[in-house]
């Protein structure tokens, strides 16, 4: 499934242009490798998807909401956004 930019929570939209803008992140994991463990991403090799959270008015913590991205830091070629913390993506289409 996919999802326009404009459908991604107004936290969601922000994060996407900052991945592009290269920052500035709120959390110390945003850029990490994500390794898509769950398998439910297209495969590539590990280093190729990062994660970033998208924040969550109200909680205490990083939330369930995340953007992760392949390709290149800053030009991503792809990016999908969770709701429920990997259980499920949507692929982001601009």
């Amino acid at each position: 499934m996919t999802m326009s930019v404009a459908e991604l929570p107004s936290q969601g939209a922000q994060t996407y242009r900052q991945i592009f803008q290269g920052g500035p992140f709120a959390y110390e994991k945003d850029g990490t490798v994500f390794g898509n463990r769950e398998r439910l991403l297209p495969a590539h090799k590990r280093g190729y998807y990062r994660e970033y959270t998208v924040p969550t008015p109200g909680a205490r913590n990083r939330g369930t909401r995340r953007i992760v991205c392949g390709g290149p830091t800053t030009t991503p070629e792809v990016c999908y956004y969770t709701a429920d913390h990997y259980a499920s993506f949507r692929k982001i289409v601009p």
